[in-house]
């Protein structure tokens, strides 16, 4: 499948610039999706019962002890939203947070999805290594947010719900 033949210090350096420009371009795209788009009910973001919540990913890898650790892409885009930390209870906000959980999740996939190009540059064995990476770099978070989305959504239920009860109690009060 390889099309093209570089010297092997052009084929690194292609490949280093190559996953630099694809996580800049697609993140970049990414947020040219209009945040209204993404939904945690659609079917690639949805969670699963397997899931349980996130909590399987928390047994299996400890992600509480390692996603804080991940970079926050948002602050290498202008206008890119962090999603380090909560930093509201507006249910505005904690939507727009579960939403940009989606919109992170998606650039990932993307990047994975991609990565079958370096086999145009790339001996068969290194564009094995090049999938192995895209993996490797792009799952931990895809998980983080497949963690994140589910304890977002009941902080998100439960903050309607409280503020449902706060409205029925004034018009009760007046």
């Amino acid at each position: 499948m390889r099309v093209w033949h570089f010297s092997n210090l052009v084929t690194v350096l292609l490949d280093f610039g190559a996953w630099f420009v694809l996580h800049m371009v697609i993140a970049f795209g990414a947020t040219l999706v209009p945040w209204r788009l993404f939904s945690e009910r659609q079917w690639l973001y949805r969670a699963r019962t397997w899931e349980s919540s996130g909590e399987l990913y928390q047994r299996l890898f400890n992600i509480v002890g390692w996603k804080d650790k991940l970079p926050d892409g948002a602050s290498w885009l202008g206008g890119g939203f962090a999603k380090k930390k909560v930093n509201s209870t507006n249910v505005g906000y904690l939507d727009r947070f579960v939403k940009e959980t989606c919109r992170a999740e998606l650039t990932h996939w993307i990047v994975i999805a991609v990565s079958p190009l370096f086999f145009l540059w790339n001996p068969w064995y290194a564009g094995i290594v090049m999938i192995v990476y895209a993996f490797a770099a792009n799952m931990p978070c895809i998980l983080a947010q497949r963690y994140n989305r589910p304890q977002l959504v009941r902080i998100v239920t439960r903050r309607r719900e409280y503020l449902r009860k706060k409205e029925q109690s004034s018009h009760e009060q007046q």
